[in-house]
């Protein structure tokens, strides 16, 4: 299935793994690239010398085309950007909107710049920044979210901008990516789906509360960082939003020490980082804290399997989803559901032949299937 966003970054498959952190490393990344789907490597969660390793490594698996998401508001941001540019990464996705100079040097260096957005004006900042393509979410989606169904934002950036878009929050199956194209998206991205593959190295009790879970089990809170977060409702996330500021803060102070011995950073930049992101927003010097060292709390769930000391972030499917399937099944799944989709649409009216009236070929045309 050709689209305008396999043509720009070279896959066989309209379908990305997105960049979760603790999650999307080089075995997942690598197993979804070999499936033929772009797999995209979370470094938020990484210094830069492991992010330097994990490219390696999955160069090292898979001659496939890959990505490396980052924040663009991460004080080592260019340092990262070199790394993907020496070491020949074909994606740089951004979890915020990167700046018009990040963008022009990626693009010089050859990389697809790819940032993913949750509102259309962002969408038409970055299009006319230079970005090859945008990845928008909407509010199904896991992790940091905003308020905006798929179904409207979708449509709403697709007629803003002259460029690949692909839909993200809300997608689990090949039904979704018709439903995609059909809305004027080149593809789709999941998150929740990937990480509930056997190529995930969430630990098994994990991925066994993710299965368990119902729509309704999913929910969103700001009070892990003042922002809204989806995620799977659990004890942790009840006595967050239940704990008065003295409680919130003492335990902010205590994962924050945690965050900077594991990478290293000193009081003084999680002080700097924490100001950046109060700018602006009306957040408690304990939701600062947070914020700086909320992957602490997803790496205690994605990594630790402590279910009761971290977060888990997540989408609304995951009350949709059954099974644990490997990427390359999972991938072919997609496509097999998605080419049926299109089989058992009724023929369009007027369209000579019968047939599903479906755009599906590549060229100019192929931005728009």
């Amino acid at each position: 299935m050709r689209t305008a966003f396999t043509e720009l970054v070279g896959v066989r498959h309209p379908i990305v793994q997105t960049g979760m952190g603790w999650v999307a490393g080089p075995r997942l990344v690598s197993a979804t690239a070999r499936a033929g789907a772009l797999g995209i490597l979370a470094s938020a969660t990484m210094t830069t010398e492991r992010l330097r390793a994990a490219v390696r490594e999955v160069k090292s698996r898979t001659d496939e085309p890959f990505g490396v998401n980052l924040r663009a508001d991460a004080g080592d941001a260019r340092e990262r950007v070199r790394i993907i540019i020496d070491e020949g990464v074909a994606v740089a996705s951004f979890a915020l909107a990167p700046s018009k100079e990040l963008i022009t040097e990626l693009k010089d260096a050859g990389v697809v710049v790819i940032p993913s957005i949750g509102a259309r004006r962002h969408a038409e900042k970055v299009a006319a920044w230079g970005a090859d393509a945008v990845i928008v979410q909407g509010g199904e989606g896991g992790g940091h979210t905003g308020e905006v169904a798929t179904t409207v934002l979708l449509p709403q950036v697709v007629d803003a901008v002259d460029i690949p878009v692909v839909a993200a929050g809300g997608f689990h199956d090949g039904r979704g990516l018709v439903a995609a194209l059909a809305y004027g998206a080149a593809g789709i991205a999941m998150g929740t789906r990937f990480l509930l593959t056997s190529d995930s190295t969430v630990p098994d009790a994990v991925k066994a509360r993710y299965l368990a879970a119902g729509v309704k089990d999913v929910t969103v809170t700001t009070a892990v960082d003042g922002l809204p977060h989806r995620m799977l409702r659990t004890e942790m996330v009840a006595a967050l939003e239940h704990a008065g500021r003295a409680r919130a803060l003492a335990q902010a102070v205590r994962r924050a020490a945690g965050f900077r011995r594991t990478f290293g950073i000193g009081w003084s930049r999680m002080v700097r980082d924490g100001l950046a992101m109060k700018h602006g927003k009306d957040l408690s010097w304990s939701q600062v804290l947070l914020a700086a060292n909320t992957p602490m709390l997803l790496k205690a769930s994605m990594v630790d399997g402590r279910t009761d000391l971290g977060v888990m972030a997540s989408g609304q499917v995951a009350g949709l989803i059954e099974d644990l399937p490997s990427c390359a099944e999972l991938v072919e799944r997609v496509m097999a559901q998605a080419h049926a989709a299109l089989g058992a649409l009724p023929p369009a009216r007027g369209a000579p032949g019968g047939g599903t009236g479906q755009r599906r070929g590549g060229g100019d045309d192929a931005r728009r299937v």
